[in-house]
């Protein structure tokens, strides 16, 4: 039984094959630009190529994500807190609360076995995800790439205390006239990331295991200030970037196996009263 789960996020749409919830056969991921029916389309085939498998032999392909409902491609549409609380529960399976930091919005998510008990997301500015730090490493003139190994240089961080994302670049700006380090300036902007994800965190309950989903599970700056900032160690997986897709294809097999067994008739809705069987780690 084998299904794509894709993930079409503001910054990157991923994608991942499993060919049953122990193997994950292939992941991959584009950028998402403007147009979502042509990210969801290069993922799907790209991650088919990776995994040698013709669209043919897919038995089922579930979306998650902001632009979910443009891959038409899809046999089933859920929602990415169901799909991130899966997915960090079937890669660290003691998981008690999730943290999503993607490009354009953060969530905390309470989790029971893998199950969403409770979720607080941000509001709609972007100063508590990662276009905040985009616009800080275009105002530095730092490659995005770089700026979390970077920041892990700082001595003596550098609060950003401003709220909006735009606003802070021109603080971004006055701490360079100040002589404040690059290495400083970014850590400052890490950690104000980290208080306002943290603030939501604590609204839903931060329990251990704290594991990290999203784009920024693969930035180690923004690892080291929610862990300095929570005092706790956190949860992050090389396959942490594609926790929504592995959610999303996991929770396609689950559904897929319903209607095999003639469950009921209705491919395009997703049950969240569905109880959810014991997972088998994917591995990092």
């Amino acid at each position: 039984m084998i299904t794509v789960g894709v993930d079409l996020g503001a910054g990157t749409t991923k994608a991942v094959v499993l060919e049953s919830p122990d193997l994950l056969r292939a992941r991959y991921f584009v950028r998402t630009g403007t147009k979502l029916e042509e990210a969801a389309a290069s993922v799907r085939e790209g991650v088919l190529q990776a995994a040698g498998l013709r669209p043919a032999e897919v038995d089922y392909v579930a979306s998650t994500g902001y632009g979910r409902y443009q891959d038409k491609s899809r046999d089933i549409q859920i929602t990415e807190v169901t799909c991130h609380a899966r997915g960090a529960h079937h890669l660290f399976p003691a998981t008690r609360c999730v943290i999503d930091i993607g490009a354009q919005s953060s969530r905390a998510i309470q989790v029971d076995g893998g199950r969403v008990r409770k979720f607080k997301m941000n509001d709609r500015c972007a100063a508590g995800a990662g276009r905040f730090l985009e616009r800080i490493s275009r105002a530095l003139e730092v490659d995005l790439a770089t700026i979390g190994p970077l920041s892990l240089e700082s001595k003596d961080p550098t609060p950003i205390s401003s709220i909006c994302a735009v606003i802070a670049e021109s603080e971004v700006i006055n701490h360079v006239t100040e002589g404040r380090t690059v290495e400083d300036i970014l850590m400052g902007a890490h950690q104000s990331i980290a208080d306002r994800v943290i603030a939501l965190a604590r609204q839903v309950g931060v329990e251990d295991e704290v594991t990290l989903t999203g784009g920024l599970s693969a930035n180690p700056g923004m690892v080291r200030a929610l862990e300095r900032r929570l005092g706790r160690h956190v949860n992050v997986s090389a396959d942490s970037h594609y926790a929504g897709a592995i959610g999303a294809a996991l929770l396609g097999q689950q559904r897929l196996q319903k209607l095999r067994a003639g469950a009921d008739g209705k491919p395009n809705t997703y049950d969240t009263n569905i109880p959810l069987k014991p997972p088998v780690p994917i591995g990092t």
